[in-house]
């Protein structure tokens, strides 16, 4: 799937590669029919492999050995073994605590003030949180000097806002991929660090998309084993016990999947749908043994195939997961969780990336740089984007496990080739869209946004 990196802004250029851009999806991978290993959709997207060798039976224990998970399955998921919590009802707490927040790493400026003016930014759009992005790399256990002081920076201008302030730790694209028990302890030792030196941090979120070769390699063994599940696992629960043992009171998130994928380990684009990618992992971590949880709450980037899918679309009948898709992922936790230390049916959800790009009109063409790949320039209107966002509130508030939706971004990146699913043009002016996100939001804080189905 096509993937773009984040306009880093004036000043983040100085921070020389250290705060790496968030990847996001915009569709892409495949997605497997029910049952099959047939194609439904797909977009462009990266290949690439590397080996990836032992894991740890006991999570974050640091005892090396190895553990397999099955081969990756495109069953159907059955959507009436699980019984779904109760949806909020009219007069619900949910409307103030449910969390409107946005990706997007020109936030992360070397300058405190310039930090503060994008955040603020940010808080009157009528975001509650900010997510933002710190690069392990390999051999490193500490982050780098620039990189602290961006992510300070974010941090002091969303505590000044009251907003909530959520990281990810990840290590890029799949070249960089822990593929041993010392990286993976490596990655864990520089996420706690951050935590430690960074305290006001709400969240970690650990990695991103792994269930796509762009991002994590290898995704399968041989006789079609997934690896990239097993692997992932072992870095969740290091990661885990790593910032829980500097404080209990942050957050653990994983596990930030990519809504679709492919599952054909012989495939040019080796990849796993979110359906088999959460079995899997649930079969890893019964395999390991672990008697503790892996994470605080479970992460899914729910784009749709395009922007012109509105995202009350649901897919019952392939592997891909979106916002319409919430029995089915609740399902899904609950089959590879239930009976273990970690919860499942109850886990709580958030969906950490959601985007609807829009076209960039003439008068502001001059302002982006020309994009490079055939849907560089698609996208919707303003005002479709600003409905888009309104009902992708309203599906998210009435699924009462999640927890949140996080927009992506706050602006638009430069390049048309990147993301342009921002409130703001590139430039810093409003889009149309804006006033209507924030009447959403108000709506919502103010219970008119929707009347759940009971």
């Amino acid at each position: 799937m096509r993937k773009a990196l984040i306009a880093a802004g004036v000043a983040v250029a100085a921070v020389a590669g250290a705060i790496a851009a968030v990847v996001v999806s915009s569709g892409g991978g495949e997605s497997a029919q029910s049952g099959s290993a047939g194609s439904v959709a797909s977009t462009t997207g990266a290949s690439s492999s590397s080996p990836l060798t032992s894991t740890s039976p006991t999570g974050g224990s640091g005892t090396t050995g190895t553990t397999t998970a099955p081969t990756a399955t495109t069953s159907p998921v059955p959507i009436t073994t699980v019984e779904l919590p109760p949806p909020p009802g009219p007069h619900s707490t949910r409307r103030r605590s449910f969390t409107v927040g946005v990706v997007d790493d020109s936030l992360a400026q070397q300058s405190r003030s310039a930090a503060a003016m994008l955040v603020d930014i940010s808080h009157r759009a009528s975001f509650d949180a900010v997510v933002i992005s710190a690069t392990w790399q390999p051999g490193r256990t500490t982050p780098r000097r620039s990189t602290l002081r961006a992510v300070r920076n974010v941090a002091a201008a969303a505590r000044r806002d009251h907003m909530r302030m959520f990281l990810v730790v990840w290590h890029g694209f799949a070249r960089y991929t822990p593929r041993d028990a010392h990286e993976r302890s490596d990655f864990a030792k520089y996420a706690a660090s951050l935590v430690g030196d960074v305290p006001s941090l709400y969240a970690v979120i650990v990695g991103n998309e792994p269930n796509l070769n762009t991002f994590w390699k290898p995704q399968f063994g041989s006789g079609g084993r997934d690896v990239a599940a097993v692997g992932y696992e072992d870095l969740l629960a290091r990661t885990y016990d790593a910032v829980k043992d500097v404080s209990r009171r942050i957050r653990v998130v994983g596990v930030s999947l990519s809504p679709r994928g492919a599952d054909r380990p012989g495939g040019i684009r080796p990849t796993h749908s979110p359906t088999a990618f959460i079995r899997d992992l649930g079969a890893a971590y019964r395999a390991s043994g672990r008697g503790a949880p892996l994470m605080d709450a479970f992460a899914i980037h729910p784009y749709m195939i395009s922007p012109k899918v509105p995202p009350g679309v649901a897919h019952p009948k392939t592997t891909e997961i979106t916002l319409a898709d919430y029995p089915k992922l609740v399902t899904l936790l609950d089959e590879a969780f239930r009976g273990t230390p970690q919860r499942g049916r109850t886990l709580p959800i958030l969906y950490t990336e959601f985007g609807v790009q829009t076209v960039v009109p003439p008068g502001k063409r001059s302002l982006y740089e020309a994009g490079t790949t055939y849907d560089a320039e698609l996208g919707v209107s303003s005002a479709t984007q600003a409905a888009y966002y309104r009902q992708a509130l309203a599906l998210a508030y009435c699924q009462p496990t999640v927890k949140g939706l996080f927009v992506f971004h706050t602006f638009d990146e430069p390049k048309l080739n990147g993301w342009q699913s921002g409130l703001y043009y590139s430039d810093r002016t409003p889009k149309p869209s804006l006033r209507g996100f924030r009447r959403a939001v108000a709506a919502l804080r103010d219970g008119r946004l929707i009347t759940c189905p009971s």
